[in-house]
């Protein structure tokens, strides 16, 4: 059966349900293809910084999200080794933009709050996508059960194992050799901990734990595993959680005990893997009527916590630059209505490039930077050599903590053409 939709959006993840999003206020419909059967609502929560509340501002459920989410005050760090605090940023300083709005937002309440204002039936649910084929102007979408959507327009948020990546002849993510467990706590009554995000770095680990609201604390570990925890660990959720808290080092008893209560099931370590910035430089973002957005352009380290963000950031700026150039008026009619048509469908095609040409364009830099700059961060907060701990617990930690706030201070603008 082949079903014909004028945009295709591959991934009901943040980047494809903000694009959609962004599009249907725009007065343009999409179709979301998710492979799974329901929403993607896991991942714990995800802190969004001020580029996150700007462009949830612009798709309209900033404030949806904020009266359920506490803003914090600023980040603590401190050395696993010695138990001694190194540095001490507040959030409640201006930046460029204003003042600094920073909360740690559940991903199912973002993602369900992104869903919720689409029309009833944009997203399909159970579709996996299995090839893309090209037919003229348009592109074929097969799925697995045998449907077959042409589109002309297809975009992928189809994460790091993205299918319209590998069409873009864009290369799998590398691996950065380090893992990371994530878990969340619910609290029966308040938890009493400050809205403030901690990081504990030394001895090779990275650890946070940042609040999301007045009952629940999320809190994140990294590290990179020796061949002998690989296996001892191995499908032991038992022995895993065992080897996270003996790393943890000299961290508060409180914090310890949040770890210590979270639930076997989070303890299921996951590899990092990232796009090599330069493969941006030469690659293909866009090709024609296809692009990708979110996970599947910038796979990211966790390590200044843009991933979510730039997936909001996306949507908005894909949204606008589609909406820029499906607006535009077509050339003037003759009296040869089928070669108007013809005319009128390649005049189409064209400006839907140039729209997606812009996106790639506007979005490449954004993209190489905050990828290299987390993957820097990431290195330098997780090092245990002897110089560069000197360095970062005397020198840079500071300047660590503070290039979180910078990356932060960035406006992908309004979605209003």
């Amino acid at each position: 059966m082949e079903v014909v939709e004028d945009i295709v959006i591959i991934g009901a993840g943040i980047a494809g349900l903000t694009t959609s999003l962004g599009l249907h206020k725009l007065g343009i419909r999409s179709l979301v293809l998710e492979s799974s059967e329901g929403l993607r609502i896991k991942g714990y929560a995800l802190t969004l910084w001020s580029n996150a509340w700007k462009a949830l501002d612009a798709v309209g459920i900033g404030d949806s999200l904020r009266c359920r989410h506490q803003l914090l005050d600023g980040n603590v760090t401190t050395s696993v080794v010695s138990g001694l605090k190194i540095s001490d940023i507040s959030f409640n300083v201006k930046g460029k933009d204003g003042v600094n709005e920073v909360r740690r937002v559940k991903r199912n309440m973002l993602v369900e709050a992104l869903a919720k204002e689409l029309r009833s039936g944009t997203i399909r649910y159970s579709s996996k996508v299995v090839c893309i084929e090209e037919s003229g102007f348009y592109k074929l979408v097969h799925l697995a059960d045998g449907t077959t959507f042409k589109t002309k327009v297809l975009i992928g948020c189809d994460g790091v194992n993205s299918v319209v990546a590998k069409w873009l002849s864009l290369k799998k993510p590398s691996s950065t050799g380090r893992f990371a467990i994530r878990g969340c706590v619910d609290f029966k009554s308040s938890h009493g901990f400050a809205p403030i995000t901690m990081h504990f770095f030394g001895n090779g680990v990275r650890f946070g734990f940042v609040p999301c609201d007045d009952n629940s604390v999320y809190w994140f570990f990294t590290w990179i595993p020796s061949s002998q925890e690989k296996d001892q660990t191995e499908d032991n959720t038992v022995k895993m959680k065992q080897l996270v808290l003996s790393k943890l080092g000299k961290i508060p008893d409180e914090v310890r005990a949040v770890v210590e209560n979270t639930e076997l099931d989070s303890f299921v370590p996951y590899p990092l893997r990232y796009r090599q910035p330069w493969e941006l430089l030469w690659g293909n973002i866009s090709k024609e009527n296809v692009c990708v957005a979110g996970d599947a352009l910038h796979p990211m380290t966790p390590d200044i916590g843009q991933g979510g963000c730039a997936a909001l950031e996306d949507g908005v700026v894909l949204a606008r630059c589609l909406a820029e150039a499906l607006h535009k008026e077509p050339g003037g009619e003759t009296k040869d209505r089928e070669r108007d048509d013809q005319r009128s469908e390649i005049e189409e095609y064209e400006r839907i490039e140039m729209g997606l040409k812009k996106f790639a364009k506007e979005r490449k830099w954004r993209s190489i930077e905050l990828i290299s700059t987390a993957y820097i961060v990431g290195f330098m907060e997780q090092s245990d050599g002897k110089v560069m701990t000197f360095l970062r617990d005397k020198i840079f930690a500071a300047f660590l903590a503070g290039i979180m706030l910078k990356m932060g201070s960035f406006d992908c603008g309004k979605l209003i053409l």
